[in-house]
C-alpha cells in the first residue's frame, strides 16, 4: 500500500481520520522524498529540493507524522531520519504521493476527536499547510484529554508549548507527533545548526514541572538541514524559534 492508504485505514479501524504518527524501523519502497532548500524567488522563506528517490528500501529510522486532510483527500506531512540502500543515513520530508510500504510493520499512533488536522492556505508563509480546526466528534471512545496545535513562525518553541500549558492548568504532558521547522537549531549540550532552513521532528518530548513549580519542556528532536546534514539532540529553551510552522498533539497526563 502507499503510506498514506496504510497510515488512512489504521485510524479508520478505529474511527478516526486524523491525528499523529511515531515511526521506528519502518521499511519503505519506493519511497520519494525532499529536503529543506532556499528559495529560488523570495516567495517563500525556505523551500524543498529537487526529488529524490533512492533504489531499494529505505529504513525508517525515527519519525513523526501529522495526518489529515488536504482537499478534502487523506494527506500528511511526515519528516524522519532513514537509512538508504547504500547504508548512509539522510532525512527530511517524505512524499504522500510516491511512498509505499515495503514490510510490515507497526506504528504508534494518536487519533484525534473533535478536531481534525487540514492543510489550508497560509498567506504569511504562502504554503497550504496543516492546521487544527474544530471537526464533529465521532462517537469513539476518547480517555485521553489532546490538544491539538499548531505553532507559528518566530515564537520559541519551547516558550510557546510552555506558556500554553502555564495558561491551561497544565501541569505535565506529553508530546505526540510534532513536525515542523526552526530557524537553526540550538542544542543543550552547545551544538548548533547555524543554517536557518530545517526540517525537524519530535523523537521524544514532554512537559514537566521545572524552577519555581512552572512547565518546562523537554524535547529531544531529529532534524536535517539544508545542506542536507543529520543532527540528534535535545532542544536548548528558549533559543529555538518556529520557522514555517510546528504541528504536534499534547496529551495531557496532569
Amino acid at each position: 500500500l502507499r503510506l498514506v492508504e496504510a497510515v488512512r485505514r489504521g485510524f479508520a479501524a478505529h474511527g478516526f481520520i486524523s491525528g499523529t504518527v511515531e515511526f521506528v524501523d519502518v521499511a519503505l519502497a519506493p519511497f520519494t522524498y525532499v529536503t529543506p532548500a532556499l528559495s529560488k524567488t523570495g516567495e517563500n522563506a525556505a523551500f524543498y529540493s529537487d526529488f529524490y528517490r533512492p533504489a531499494g528500501i529505505s529504513r525508517i529510522e525515527t519519525g513523526a507524522m501529522t495526518f489529515g486532510l488536504r482537499d478534502g483527500q487523506p494527506f500528511y506531512h511526515f519528516h524522519a531520519l532513514w537509512t538508504e540502500p547504500d547504508g548512509t543515513t539522510h532525512g527530511g520530508h517524505v512524499i504522500p504521493e510516491e511512498t509505499v510500504v515495503a514490510e510490515a510493520a507497526t506504528v504508534t499512533a494518536l487519533g484525534i476527536d473533535g478536531a481534525l488536522f487540514e492543510g489550508n492556505p497560509d498567506p504569511e508563509i504562502n504554503f497550504k499547510i496543516f492546521g487544527p480546526v474544530p471537526a464533529p466528534e465521532t462517537g469513539v471512545e476518547a480517555p485521553l484529554r489532546v490538544v491539538a496545535m499548531r505553532l507559528k513562525p518566530n515564537q520559541d518553541f519551547c516558550g510557546a508549548l510552555e506558556s500554553y500549558c502555564a495558561g491551561h492548568n497544565i501541569a505535565r504532558a506529553r508530546i505526540r507527533g510534532g513536525v515542523g521547522s526552526t530557524i537553526g537549531v540550538q542544542f543543550t549540550d552547545g551544538r548548533e545548526v547555524s543554517n536557518f532552513a530545517t526540517e525537524v521532528y519530535i523523537r521524544h518530548g514532554y512537559i514537566g514541572r521545572g524552577a519555581g513549580g512552572l512547565p518546562e519542556a523537554f524535547i529531544d528532536i531529529g532534524v536535517v538541514d539544508y545542506t542536507g546534514a543529520v543532527t540528534r539532540g535535545v532542544l536548548k529553551r528558549g533559543d529555538n524559534p518556529v520557522l514555517m510552522t510546528f504541528e504536534l498533539a499534547l496529551e495531557v497526563l496532569a
